[in-house]
């Protein structure tokens, strides 16, 4: 199983979903997180006076698909989100050794 962690804009979060409930991804978890990587932030102005806001408001998107389904999301989710500018996001790829169901047992991917 694979364990895919995706940062993305919160614009992109629906584009994000469709995505993958058209893989019948299962389930996801999402955190509204704060960061900054290459971009290094960016200046606003306010009142006349500049300031650097170096976090920008984020997204992350967690969630554990089946090996053989896991290359197939990535890549339309990196055709479907790409913009072509910083700030893009990232996504994380974990090797995930087991899952286990709590209500009735299941482990693997029937877990999931």
């Amino acid at each position: 199983m694979k364990k895919l962690e995706i940062i993305i804009q919160p614009e992109k979060l629906e584009d994000l979903k469709s995505i993958l409930d058209e893989n019948s991804v299962n389930g996801l978890m999402i955190s509204n997180i704060m960061g900054y990587g290459n971009q290094k932030g960016h200046k606003k102005v306010y009142r006349g006076a500049e300031y650097n806001v170096n976090l920008l408001p984020k997204v992350k998107v967690e969630t554990v698909v089946a090996p053989e389904i896991a290359e197939s999301i990535i890549t339309k989710i990196v055709d479907v989100i790409q913009t072509g500018t910083y700030g893009d996001g990232k996504i994380f790829i974990y090797e995930v050794e087991d899952a286990v169901r709590i209500r009735t047992g299941e482990r693997g991917t029937d877990a999931l």
